[in-house]
């Protein structure tokens, strides 16, 4: 019996000492610190939109067709050297396309137009000096004075008709469409022959839901954002405003200008515009996706002497990606903006630099 004992004593006594050596690592801290990032509460403008898209279209464009019959000549391009085609710009009055017609132009007469037209001058000032000298009558002079106005009429309608057998850009702009003909084809009166674009300026048409009629007005500011090139967002402005509702879509239509000198988008191209319905400035305003609903407030964890507290909110204007803070917060106080997913209230927090 001794010896089970001697045997037991053995066998407990290195547990007992290892037992002893750890008593005091029960009384160490274990509170765990998790860590956050953290911003500070500054103020700053914040815009509210309404969203809607559309395609975008050239403010100035128009398509030149021919008004009289002629053989087509395409002209050269100065800038190239080469004849004009798709995509060249072209300048204010630049003759892009010729008529060729001989016998519309001996038609016109201009050549006796002109001599009538000295004739008649001669016959007028003729009639003048009589009549001041008493040896004509005033309907001799208003005779003479109908007949050179009447000169002049056709000496300028000659000179219009002749305008036509050239197509010149009414404005500078870029080619957008040019048929194909070959240089001396007979082109018939009213064919559209080129069509030119000036996209430095777009509009966009836009369809908003009545209940934002109220809230916009003329220039009031619109971002364009394209689908194809999110990180390019142009500014414009709102230009026109239907004063009157769709009935069945209970929309109202609205046309935004939209200056791209850089010519980022493309006529014809589908964007996004968000146009600004409010705008507050110099508010508290906090990134959206830092704020989370518990017991249907919304909350945000503020940090102070490392512990992170629960403080609920009330919110003002919102956008996608930021959101005014009207109470709850206080200008220059730190707020979780990482890592606040796992925090309670109360949580020990370590910052993360």
């Amino acid at each position: 019996m001794k010896q089970i004992r001697t045997i037991l004593f053995a066998l407990l006594t290195p547990w007992l000492l290892v037992t002893s050596c750890k008593q005091p690592d029960m009384e160490v801290d274990t509170t765990i610190e998790v860590p956050v990032g953290v911003i500070e509460v500054t103020t700053s403008t914040i815009e509210e939109f309404v969203s809607t898209t559309g395609s975008v279209y050239p403010l100035k464009e128009v398509t030149l067709s021919s008004e009289i019959t002629g053989e087509y000549i395409l002209q050269v391009n100065p800038s190239t050297g080469k004849r004009y085609a798709l995509g060249d710009r072209v300048k204010a009055d630049a003759t892009v396309i010729k008529l060729e017609d001989e016998e519309y132009v001996n038609d016109l007469r201009i050549k006796s137009k002109e001599v009538d037209m000295e004739i008649s001058k001669l016959e007028y000032e003729k009639q003048q000096s009589l009549f001041e000298k008493g040896g004509a009558t005033l309907r001799e002079l208003k005779n003479a004075e109908i007949t050179l106005i009447n000169t002049e009429y056709d000496i300028e309608s000659s000179r219009i008709n002749i305008e036509k057998m050239a197509l010149d850009a009414p404005f500078s702009g870029i080619i957008a469409d040019l048929p194909y003909f070959t240089n001396g084809t007979r082109i018939a009166a009213s064919t559209e022959m080129i069509k030119i674009i000036d996209y430095g300026k777009l509009y966009l048409e836009a369809n908003l839901p009545e209940k934002y009629f109220r809230n916009i007005d003329r220039g009031y500011k619109v971002y364009i954002t394209s689908y194809t090139s999110t990180a390019d967002t142009l500014t414009g402005i709102i230009t026109q405003i239907s004063p009157s509702i769709d009935p069945e879509a209970r929309t109202f239509k609205c046309f935004v200008e939209v200056e791209n000198r850089d010519e980022i988008l493309l006529p014809g191209m589908f964007v996004k515009a968000d146009l600004v319905v409010n705008s507050a400035e110099e508010v508290i305003v906090i990134p959206r996706d830092i704020i989370m609903s518990r017991n249907r407030n919304q909350i945000v964890y503020v940090v102070e002497k490392g512990v992170a507290t629960e403080r609920i909110i009330t919110t003002g204007l919102q956008n996608e990606e930021s959101v005014e803070v009207k109470m709850g917060l206080l200008k220059g106080e730190s707020i979780v903006n990482s890592g606040f997913e796992t925090l309670r209230n109360q949580s020990r927090v370590r910052i993360l630099r």
